[in-house]
């Protein structure tokens, strides 16, 4: 009956199968055998060579990111509703030691060219005034819409233009991939996103994220910065054996299309109510407090997402049984 937050959700067995397999003497922090596998395993998924980090956090994935993509007088452009600018408690600024984050405006959180530019075009050249150095955009939003390859593309040929580098943060990446039904190099580096977040934890890990840089030379300093931040742990093979597991037959995949599909079950039920269109593993529908009071009584949990909206968050292993009492529920109200 939980609907609260996919954060909630239980890790999938092959994941805390591989914690077991892991579970041997090997080589402390990053010099472990699962470790050694990062990069070429991700490699073979985007279809290029990258390098990888695992990081213990989305937020650690994020901040370490846009360190290797802003100095700290610099600014980062994301939308105002950003994950990195409404939920992470300044960590951003923190890790940066400063960079200034510049606030975009658009529908459902999604940026476009035109918002990047209404906020980057005033700033005047000089040392009066901070300047872009990066746009970090979140696929899927806060609100669970995906870009799609070309829109990600348009951001990142403005990116490029402007000498700005693009990071994406990807906590639901899995989501939107699943959505797009795309390969995900289309999605990111060959739509010009310098840096991921790729997240593995709502979607079935226990405590584990993927840094990819699509630019592996910016691996090297952002190593010693994730030892500065405290984020290089003694034991990281078991951080690395998550995510190989999670790569393994595509689970990652697996469990996005499962949880998409039960967000579309209630999207299903909801009608007329949703606040926007269900693109991944989000709904967002309207409900007076009331009717939010009537569900909670029948045991849902949900999060009150401003006056009259609520938002139901689908996991990975909740499957149509586990999803149905809520879809009539809302469909009775």
């Amino acid at each position: 009956m939980r609907f609260f937050s996919d954060n909630a959700a239980p890790a999938c067995p092959e994941v805390i199968a591989a914690l077991g397999r892991a579970n041997v003497q090997d080589a402390a922090y990053d010099g472990d055998q699962w470790s050694a596998q990062l990069d070429a395993r991700f490699s073979d998924l985007f279809e290029t060579d990258v390098a990888v980090l695992w990081v213990p956090t989305g937020t650690a994935a994020n901040c370490l990111a846009l360190t290797a993509l802003c100095l700290p007088y610099g600014g980062v452009v994301c939308h105002r509703e950003a994950h990195i600018q409404a939920d992470e408690a300044g960590a951003p600024e923190f890790f940066t030691h400063g960079a200034k984050l510049l606030l975009a405006e658009g529908p459902g959180a999604k940026l476009t060219p035109q918002a990047i530019r209404a906020v980057i075009d005033p700033i005047k050249s000089g040392v009066h005034w901070v300047q872009p150095h990066a746009i970090s955009i979140t696929n899927a939003t806060e609100y669970g819409l995906v870009y799609t390859p070309a829109e990600v593309a348009a951001i990142g040929d403005l990116a490029r233009t402007r000498g700005l580098r693009l990071h994406m943060d990807g906590a639901r990446f899995a989501n939107a991939v699943a959505h797009l039904d795309c390969a995900p190099a289309e999605l990111t580096w060959r739509a010009g996103v310098t840096a991921l977040s790729f997240g593995f934890i709502k979607n079935g890990g226990m405590g584990a994220e993927a840094l990819v840089f699509f630019d592996p030379d910016l691996a090297a300093a952002t190593r010693i910065r994730r030892k500065r931040a405290g984020h290089l742990q003694s034991k990281g093979r078991f951080l690395a054996a998550q995510l190989l597991a999670m790569l393994d037959g595509d689970l990652w995949l697996r469990n996005a299309r499962a949880a998409n599909a039960g967000a579309a079950l209630l999207a299903q039920a909801a009608g007329n109510r949703l606040v926007h269109p269900v693109q991944s593993n989000g709904v967002f529908l309207r409900v007076t407090a009331d009717e939010a009071a009537r569900l909670r009584a029948q045991g849902f949990d949900f999060y009150d997402w401003g006056p009259g909206e609520a938002r139901l968050m689908v996991s990975w292993d909740q499957d149509e049984a586990a999803i149905r009492p809520l879809a009539d529920a809302i469909a009775g109200l």
